[in-house]
Order: structure tokens, then C-alpha cells, then sequence
């Protein structure tokens, strides 16, 4: 069974830095395309990255420049390092399998809070 268990989430200031990981085991990771996703209160769902096996990566407008997404495939590791990060970045993040828009969140997800 797939399973995916994110951390690294937590409260920060503005234009702190975050680290954000996801476990994956149950499917053969290093084939899949991973997404970060996130969702805020009262908001749906937005990707925020999205990383394919060969490591190309996509970026909205919103975080380009300041997310980075990478994956460690002999550890089966997902990452999401977030700099500079704003009061409107606060949400609920999560991993998932698949590419901009195909899965939403099946998992625990991981709280990031952005404030003064």
C-alpha cells in the first residue's frame, strides 16, 4: 500500500526558511512524478511544485524563486525547501503522486504558519 508521511512544518517568521520532507514507501518512487501541494483555510488546493523522474521541475508564479523542490531517490525522500517565506505561503502542505493537478492530498499533510 502507498504511503506517503510528510514533516517539517512548523511557525515562522516572514522571510524565514522552511524545510518540508515526505517519506514514500509502497511504489516504486523513483518513477513516479511527485507534487507538493498545499491548502489553505477556506481556499482549494494549489500546487506548488512538481518534480518528474528526471528532475525537471515546475513552479507557479506564486513560489517560483523561493520553493525548490528535490527528491533523493535512493532514500525515497521527498523535499520542499521554502525561503523567504510569506504570510499567504501559511497552509496545509502535502505530497503526493502525480503531476499538476492529477492527485489531491491522501495523507496527513504538514502545517506551515507564516507570522509576525
Amino acid at each position: 500500500e502507498a504511503q506517503l508521511v510528510e514533516s517539517g512544518g512548523g511557525l515562522v517568521q516572514p522571510g524565514e526558511s522552511l524545510r518540508l520532507s515526505c517519506v514514500a514507501s509502497g511504489f516504486s518512487f523513483s518513477s513516479r512524478t511527485m507534487s507538493w501541494v498545499r491548502q489553505a483555510p477556506g481556499k482549494g488546493l494549489e500546487w506548488v511544485s512538481v518534480i518528474d523522474r528526471r528532475n525537471g521541475t515546475y513552479y507557479p508564479d506564486s513560489v517560483k524563486g523561493r520553493f525548490t523542490i528535490s527528491r533523493d531517490n535512493d532514500k525515497n525522500i521527498l523535499y520542499l525547501q521554502m525561503d523567504s517565506l510569506k504570510t499567504e505561503d501559511t497552509a496545509m502542505y502535502y505530497c503526493t503522486q502525480g503531476g499538476l493537478g492529477q492527485n489531491g492530498p491522501n495523507s496527513q499533510g504538514t502545517q506551515v504558519t507564516v507570522s509576525s
